[in-house]
């Protein structure tokens, strides 16, 4: 039994208050019908009160032993095999109550059965089947609405689980650009002013634009062309960076701020180095249906842990808003080959 299936048989569903309403709604209409629509007297009361016993005891039965051992557990057979065996057994108990025994209990009163085997039977079947019917329709209204609750609560979750993910992205980033700054000020290089408005689009996008669900790539794109361009700053003349554009429907749209970790960590790995060897290779294309990106970078030989620097903050981040966000429509593939590491990344548009 899941969590929904809990809180249904616990907190939600209110037996006595259901039954309670029912029996007595339905009462009131067996004490008029028989009374024929006139002022109920005693006897009326007596009559309805014996008949209302004997439908009541059936309709239990049903509701709370029939029905959850055979109908909801899908032995549809057996069901109606003791569904059946249920009306026989109490218009059979009916009849003997009107004919024998309530003259035991009320010897003061003449009473006989309105009904025969026939009638009886069509009335218990009118009874158990209604009923059935107005509980399984309780029991999906409570399962919906414990259901409604879960997905909130669950969707709470994840919007909090993807805002920490972000939160821990941004201070990453923020110390690497401020590094970048650091470095240009000591120079005193005249392009330091461009790189703090480069910067500032940058963090502006991180802090602003990328609070919401998706992005489009038109946007995406902005931003890491902004942060390539930021990051020249840093890079030196034989230092080779790529990036191949190749996107049908500039309105296609994403998760934002999965692909800025991977571009960071490259310029982190791919740049440092040999000037013969260094190297950042970005593909960014998108074709109907589909969203391929593809990042190389050279890692020098010492480079630490089989993810070439990649073991932190980045992929992790990354795995976890991917599992969240795309959980069944992503593909993901980390290559480190010799010296050359890679991240393929496809996201497909039915996750959206």
């Amino acid at each position: 039994m899941n969590t929904a299936e809990l809180k249904i048989s616990g907190s939600y569903h209110r037996p006595l208050v259901f039954n309670a309403i029912l029996w007595s709604v339905i009462f009131l209409v067996l004490l008029y019908s028989f009374s024929h629509f006139n002022s109920p007297k005693k006897i009326d009361y007596i009559y309805t009160g014996s008949f209302l016993v004997t439908i009541i005891i059936p309709v239990l039965i049903n509701l709370y032993l029939i029905i959850p051992i055979f109908l909801k557990k899908e032995r549809y057979l057996l069901f109606a095999l003791f569904f059946v065996i249920n009306i026989l057994a109490f218009t059979l108990f009916n009849r003997w109550v009107f004919n024998s025994l309530i003259d035991y209990v009320f010897p003061d009163y003449f009473f006989i059965s309105y009904y025969s085997i026939p009638e009886l039977t069509g009335i218990f079947f009118l009874f158990l089947t209604g009923t059935s019917l107005l509980k399984l329709a309780e029991d999906w209204i409570h399962f919906n609405t414990a259901e409604n609750r879960q997905l909130k609560i669950k969707n709470q979750q994840i919007q909090m689980q993807l805002a920490s993910l972000r939160a821990q992205i941004n201070p990453h980033f923020l110390f690497n650009s401020l590094n970048v700054i650091y470095a240009l000020a000591l120079e005193n290089k005249k392009t330091t002013k461009d790189a703090i408005v480069q910067l500032s689009e940058v963090l502006r996008y991180i802090i602003y634009d990328s609070n919401t669900s998706r992005v489009t790539l038109k946007e995406e794109v902005l931003l890491l062309k902004n942060f390539i361009g930021f990051q020249k700053y840093r890079k030196k003349e034989g230092d080779k960076i790529q990036f191949r554009e190749d996107v049908e429907n500039e309105d296609f749209s994403i998760y934002p701020m999965l692909l800025l970790p991977l571009v960071e960590n490259s310029f982190k790995h791919g740049v440092p180095g040999k000037e013969d060897e260094n190297f950042i290779s970005i593909d960014f294309i998108q074709k109907g249906e589909e969203f391929h990106f593809r990042i190389e970078n050279h890692i020098s030989g010492d480079t630490e842990g089989s993810n070439g620097g990649y073991s932190g903050v980045g992929l992790t981040n990354l795995k976890k808003n991917l599992e969240i966000v795309y959980p069944d429509t992503h593909e993901l593939e980390i290559k480190r080959n010799n010296n050359v590491f890679s991240v393929s990344l496809k996201l497909f548009r039915d996750a959206s």
